[in-house]
């Protein structure tokens, strides 16, 4: 017990740290808190440049929000329970397996260390953003976690920042699904995570910005502007009610399993859910609205 004491500590401790150097010191490449910030920055400029929705405003409805959002869920939620929660999950997962007989350091089906960097790297993006493709189907399946997702799918203005509106509990999903396959496999460096992140950030962020793009033939493998705002369509078609395009970087599972569906242009389709108008408006009130056991929670 004391030990997870410790951890959670210590991860705490260490976070704040990390953060505090990455803010004031640090001006490595992968510098997440600038890296974020010139990311967002580059893909805003596009829009300003090539908008898509010529009639939307700049500062699109809940800009702001969104932007807090991802300040918030990218570093302020680190800092208050996600790095703690992670590493103890980590470490009781760890001791289970333990006991049980299983060690994830020897239980490994790809031995990363002796393969070129490329490869180790394409493996860790492509399993991990497709397990995070079929937690992307799984929080729209599932009701319980269907009430937390309808914080993202609140938008209804899209822009880069939407990309990282989302409740807090959609990144422990996430992770908790992603840390055994990712185990299993092993062997990536800080530095691997960080190029795959950064990409995926960008990626997400063009998904989501005011562009008309589809990106030609590779629309097959990247999602892309054109596809997500289907995503995001308030009325789905009959034949895939539970959603479409769950894909985050890659469309190509998408096309694999059927769940694509671009019929013609989304430019000007109406986002949302069924009953979004019911849905709380303010950041505090759309946290808590996942908890609450009433159907819907009045806007604040």
């Amino acid at each position: 017990m004391q030990d997870f004491l410790n951890n959670i500590s210590q991860s705490y401790s260490g976070y704040w740290n990390y953060l505090k150097n990455q803010i004031l010191f640090q001006s490595n490449w992968d510098n997440y808190f600038y890296g974020l910030i010139a990311i967002s920055l580059l893909v805003f400029v596009l829009e300003l440049l090539f908008p898509w929705r010529k009639n939307q405003p700049v500062f699109r409805k809940d800009f702001w929000l969104d932007t807090f959002y991802m300040f918030f869920n990218f570093f302020l939620l680190n800092l208050i329970v996600l790095i703690a929660l992670s590493n103890a999950t980590a470490s009781v997962v760890n001791s289970i397996l333990l006991h049980i007989g299983l060690d994830l350091n020897t239980f490994r089906l790809v031995d990363i260390n002796t393969l070129p960097k490329f490869w180790s790297l394409f493996i860790f993006f492509i399993v991990s953003d497709f397990v995070q493709w079929c937690t992307h189907n799984v929080l729209h399946r599932v009701p319980f976690l269907w009430n937390f997702h309808k914080v993202h799918h609140s938008v209804k203005q899209m822009g880069f920042a939407a990309h990282l509106r989302y409740h807090w509990m959609e990144p422990i999903v996430y992770k908790s699904l992603l840390y055994i396959p990712i185990a299993i496999i092993g062997g990536f460096t800080a530095k691997d995570v960080a190029i795959v992140h950064f990409f995926a950030i960008t990626i997400g962020h063009l998904n989501h910005a005011n562009l008309g793009w589809d990106y030609g033939f590779f629309k097959y493998v990247f999602n892309n502007p054109k596809m997500h705002i289907w995503h995001h369509a308030k009325t789905l078609p009959k034949h895939l009610p539970k959603g479409v395009n769950f894909g985050l970087t890659l469309s190509v599972w998408d096309y694999l399993f059927k769940t694509n569906y671009v019929p013609y242009s989304g430019k000007d389709i109406e986002l949302g859910f069924v009953k979004d108008e019911e849905f709380p408006t303010g950041f505090f009130s759309q946290e808590i609205y996942p908890l609450h056991f009433k159907k819907n929670v009045p806007k604040n």
